[in-house]
């Protein structure tokens, strides 16, 4: 190969990389920039009123105790043996996916829509069951109707308990949403998801990341 050749050949991969390199940094401005307009895009659906609660820890914790971070809220009871375990495995795999993907401040929220029975004890048992990190996934109860009236009227979804024998299935007694709801850092509902649809779940770790970066600030 003479010298000139040589001059050539590298001038052309020279330019090759520079054009891979730029190539590269179209695609992440591109990403960027859908990111950050999906999630200006999400619309707002209702704000969460204040609350407190007692978390499985024993802890009261309120609403303001979620100011400033995103979270997701579920609703299960530890007796249910239809959806609620499926709900809780599926919030476990989210949970593992927001840690992989860097975003683990993400504050997951499951509220029991069985209080008279889920005690703070009976509630730590069933996170047990699903590995959940106390520092990232808190469970909750407190009084029945308090709980019924934040579900109904502040996430705007249904719950409803009938009354029954103490022989009856609680499955057929309690009816409760499958949705996880997706709130940003000022209490906003921002979307919501069937818990039990894995291609939904994968929309929601999007939303959740492309919510991240221009989540607002609650108002003090």
């Amino acid at each position: 190969m003479t010298q000139r050749h040589h001059v050539q050949r590298l001038t052309w991969i020279s330019v090759f990389l520079a054009l891979v390199l730029v190539g590269i940094g179209a695609i992440r401005f591109v990403v960027h920039q859908r990111r950050s307009t999906h999630a200006r895009d999400l619309p707002v659906l209702g704000t969460v009123p204040p609350f407190s609660l007692v978390e499985r820890s024993g802890r009261t914790i309120s609403r303001d105790d979620l100011g400033g971070t995103i979270w997701i809220a579920d609703f299960i009871f530890t007796r249910c043996t239809s959806v609620c375990p499926l709900l809780s495995e599926r919030m476990a795999r989210v949970a593992h996916a927001l840690r992989a993907a860097g975003t683990a401040s993400t504050r997951l929220v499951s509220f029991s829509v069985d209080p008279a029975h889920d005690t703070p004890p009976v509630l730590a048992d069933y996170a047990d069951r699903f590995h959940a990190d106390p520092t990232q996934w808190w469970f909750v109860t407190g009084d029945r109707a308090a709980l019924y009236a934040l579900i109904s009227d502040g996430f705007r979804l249904s719950v409803a308990q009938r009354e029954g024998s103490t022989n009856a299935n609680p499955n057929d007694l309690i009816t409760h949403s499958d949705r996880f709801v997706l709130i940003d850092g000022a209490f906003q509902i921002r979307a919501y998801y069937h818990g039990t649809d894995d291609d939904t779940l994968v929309q929601l770790i999007d939303d959740v990341e492309m919510l991240g970066s221009t989540t607002p600030k609650p108002g003090r």
